[in-house]
């Protein structure tokens, strides 16, 4: 059958327990901070985007007028 488990005493049960804790300290914290990474990446790809699509929309406007001065002076 199965081993044998000896139970453990207080101060080696507290020890593990604060072991086990602070591990799962470490890794909530490294967890939190890949999360927040990735916030921060995707919202400055976001705003990466935004700003192209602006500058994108400008240079259609300038396109646009361009091609109706040349079609005024070609009308001339």
């Amino acid at each position: 059958r199965g081993a044998a488990v000896k139970p453990l005493n207080e101060e080696a049960a507290a020890e593990l327990g604060a072991e086990l804790l602070g591990e799962a300290l470490v890794f909530g914290v490294g967890g939190l901070c890949l999360y927040l990474e990735y916030l921060r990446q995707a919202g400055q790809s976001r705003r990466r985007e935004e700003h192209l699509e602006q500058t994108l929309a400008h240079l259609r406007q300038g396109l646009e007028q361009l091609q109706r001065d040349l079609d005024q002076l070609r009308a001339q």
